[in-house]
């Protein structure tokens, strides 16, 4: 069993954390701020950011895993609800919680922790983008920052264990390794900014080459 990873019911707990708060976002949102560029995911509005959320159950119960993580695969899910309204991306969300309560429990290990990351990741991509900041010490932001040190450890030995004694909060820790902190940043946090972007390297998880102020 991995140093960093939590147990099965906790990621399970975290995952419908994430689900509510972001149902809740969604449906406390005017549908016009739907538009707004999300500055983490440029490419994406935050009516664009929710299809991907809520697309991620729906590829899951239906058995479309084939290129599952890679842009063509998400890009499927926002344009599966192309043109649709925050509180019908809400209801979307909902429809799933029933069914894909009985797949969560049985999703493996770590691959329900980094789903979580990618949820609670794109959580504060949406509230930043809504200027809606919050939730910043949920158990998901554990779970998360559980699966990306345990990621770190495996790219480098050693590097998870020195991340994770670095005194940093957690919320910090998450946004640097989910790739939503700039170089500058990282090192005005102390670390090894160069190490970082080489962790990252190859995955979807890329920083800006600016500072985005959250």
């Amino acid at each position: 069993m991995s140093d960093f990873l939590l147990p099965t019911p906790q990621v399970v707990a975290a995952y419908e954390g994430v689900r509510t708060r972001v149902i809740e976002l969604l449906r406390s949102t005017p549908d016009p701020d739907g538009d707004r560029v999300v500055p983490h995911c440029p490419s994406w509005t935050v009516r664009e950011l929710a299809a991907h959320l809520v697309g991620l159950p729906e590829d899951i119960l239906a058995g479309r895993m084939e290129g599952v993580t890679t842009d063509a695969w998400t890009q499927a899910q926002v344009e599966r609800h192309r043109g649709e309204t925050l509180a019908q991306l809400a209801d979307a969300f909902e429809a799933s919680i029933e069914p894909f309560a009985a797949i969560l429990p049985h999703v493996p290990v770590p691959v329900n922790s980094q789903m979580v990351m990618d949820a609670v990741t794109h959580e504060h991509d949406l509230r930043l983008a809504l200027g809606r900041i919050g939730a910043r010490d949920s158990d998901a932001v554990a779970v998360a920052v559980g699966w990306l040190l345990d990621m770190a450890e495996n790219r480098s030995s050693g590097l998870g264990h020195e991340l994770r004694s670095s005194g940093l909060p957690s919320f910090d820790l998450l946004r640097v390794m989910s790739g939503r902190r700039a170089p500058l940043q990282v090192a005005a946090l102390g670390l090894d900014a160069e190490s970082l972007v080489a962790l990252l390297a190859g995955t979807p998880l890329k920083p800006p080459a600016q500072p985005i102020e959250e």
